[in-house]
Parts: structure tokens; C-alpha cells; sequence
């Protein structure tokens, strides 16, 4: 009992080889980390961050601070010996150089880039690849998964109705109901494939003309009906105390999903931290990384990353 206590505590602290790998896609070239557990074998997770400005490590760039859970996540995973990669999406960090122009943007380029990123790994010998992305990263994670090589799909707090339906429950008890009614006439052109210029200009964030083909691509996607395509083990992970995404999101994904199982992780918000209250109450978990990742979550994807192969065979590329 002595010697397999020693080999936990030595294996929880081994030393951890990192490397700086990059592809080039359209001649710009993207940048990550790969982080190697002590023994390498032909398994891999595969971290995938979620939407705006953020970095390889799950951190938005400009903010006043970092709450680093993509980065305590993958140091998770490797002292439990899976090695790891993580990214930075073009425009982002160390990727910055590769943007993309906004209007030539669509949500379909992160997904082929994720794919490139699953050749490299491919041909660094990794033929076990499980995909963990983490919100928006969730569903570019379902949509790059049917590969032979990704054998697992990890969604956290990842969005389960098509983007049209949530981001009209969160604009309508924001904002009063004539400009309400002007956004929703807004999202039916966009829905329907067009582009407007009738909205209001309090909300040209939302709808400036150069982000609505970007807008167009993504509004056009169901995650649920994207997660039936596939017939890989699945897990769904959610926090209940996510003032982003709910869990009826995660219960959609489940519904959705041929091969899934869901696990709700209590007090966890969207950022993987053990906190609870309103946005107030959370805010300082989004920026500071002394704040320790939720004690649960490592440990769940951990057992799901350990898991032997199942139905290799039935995840055919298209």
C-alpha cells in the first residue's frame, strides 16, 4: 500500500514536457501548446476555448485579469497522465498574426482550423484524440469530431439551441420592447440568410454589418442536431451556477446525443470555478487565477479521458 501511495504522489508531480507547436493554414500560421504526460501514448485531449478574444489558457485578452481553467484543466490531465493541446485561435495571443478579416469570417474557419490542428496531432503519432471545448469551443468541438482519429467528445457549458433562440432570451428582458422588436426583425433576416441594415444603432455591436455573415454561418447551426451526427462516447459537463448556460442546455445536448452522458458539477460557474451568487458575486472568479479550478471537474474528464476505445470504428470522416 506504502509503494502505490509513493507512486500517486510522484506521478501527481512528474515533470511535465511542454512544446510550442504551430500549422500553417492559408499561409497564417496558429500557435499552441502541447503539454506531454511523463509517459506518452497515442492519447491526446485536445483543448478548444470558447468564443471572443480568448487564448489558449481559457483567458479573455483585455481583461483586468486571468482565471486560467483551460490551463489548470490540461495541468489536471497530465499529472494524470494525458497528454494535451491547447491553442490559441487566429486573432488571438500568439496567434494574432493569423486574423482573419471579420467580414471574411465564419464560424466554419475555426472548425477547419481545429481540424488541421487533429492532422498535426496525427501525424505527431496521437490516434486517440478527445476533443474537450469549453462554450462556444463546445460546439466547433462537435462540429471538427467526425474524424477516425477523435474517439471522445468533452462539451462544457456548451450552448444546446441554435443561437438565434438564446440570444433573443437574453436580449428580450434587456431592453425595451420597441428596441426588442427592431433586434428581433434583426436575427429573422440574419436566420434567413440575409443581411439588414435595419437596427438599431444602440445595437451595432451585435449587428454591425462586417460581423453578419459571421452572424449568418453560425445561426444556421443546431447544436443538438450537430452532436446526433455523431455516435462517440460523449460527456456533457455543466455547472450549476452558470450565468451563461443553463442547464436545460446541457439537457438538450443529452437529447441530441447518441452516445452521452451528462454530469452537472454543483457551485461550478462558467469559467470551471467553485462559486455562487449573481454576476456581482462571481466576477472576481473571471480574473483571478489564484482562484483554484472546481475540485470535481478534473477528475470527472479525467475518468472519461482514461476510458478504453469505444466505437472506434463507427466515428467515420465524412
Amino acid at each position: 500500500m506504502k509503494s502505490l501511495i509513493l507512486y500517486i504522489t510522484l506521478s501527481l508531480f512528474a515533470p511535465l514536457l511542454a512544446e510550442e507547436v504551430s500549422i500553417t493554414v492559408d499561409q497564417k500560421t496558429l500557435k499552441g501548446e502541447l503539454n506531454l504526460a511523463e509517459t506518452k501514448t497515442s492519447r491526446i485531449a485536445f483543448l478548444i476555448s470558447g468564443s471572443g478574444p480568448t487564448d489558449r489558457d481559457g483567458n479573455t485578452i483585455g481583461a483586468p485579469g486571468k482565471n486560467n481553467s483551460l490551463k489548470y484543466l490540461s495541468e489536471y490531465l497530465n499529472r494524470g497522465g494525458i497528454s494535451t493541446l491547447r491553442v490559441d485561435k487566429r486573432g488571438v495571443a500568439a496567434s494574432s498574426a493569423a486574423a482573419t478579416k471579420e467580414a471574411d469570417l465564419r464560424f466554419s474557419t475555426f472548425v477547419e482550423d481545429v481540424k488541421h490542428w487533429i492532422k498535426l496531432l496525427e501525424q505527431k503519432g496521437f490516434s486517440e484524440i478527445i476533443l474537450i471545448g469549453h462554450s462556444e469551443g463546445a460546439l466547433v468541438a462537435t462540429l471538427a469530431a467526425k474524424n477516425n482519429s477523435v474517439i471522445g467528445l468533452v462539451t462544457i457549458a456548451g450552448v444546446g439551441q441554435p443561437a438565434p433562440v438564446a440570444l433573443r432570451q437574453q436580449l428580450k428582458p434587456k431592453l425595451p420592447k420597441v428596441l426588442y422588436d427592431k433586434a428581433d426583425k434583426a436575427i429573422t433576416d440574419l436566420t434567413e440568410g440575409k443581411t439588414t441594415k435595419d437596427f438599431p444603432p444602440s445595437l451595432s455591436a451585435l449587428f454591425r454589418p462586417s460581423v453578419q455573415p459571421y452572424l449568418i454561418s453560425w445561426f444556421k447551426i443546431d447544436p443538438a442536431k450537430a452532436i446526433s451526427d455523431l455516435s462517440i462516447p460523449t460527456l456533457i459537463v455543466q455547472g450549476t451556477t452558470d450565468l451563461q448556460v443553463s442547464q436545460r442546455d446541457a439537457k438538450l445536448l443529452l437529447t441530441g446525443s447518441k452516445n452521452g452522458k451528462i454530469k452537472n458539477i454543483e457551485d461550478m460557474n462558467h469559467v470551471l470555478k467553485e462559486v455562487k451568487g449573481d454576476l456581482k458575486a462571481q466576477m472576481s472568479s473571471y480574473f483571478d487565477p489564484k482562484i483554484p479550478m472546481h475540485k470535481d471537474l478534473g477528475n470527472i474528464i479525467l475518468k472519461f479521458c482514461l476510458k478504453p476505445v469505444q466505437n472506434k470504428a463507427e466515428n467515420k470522416s465524412q
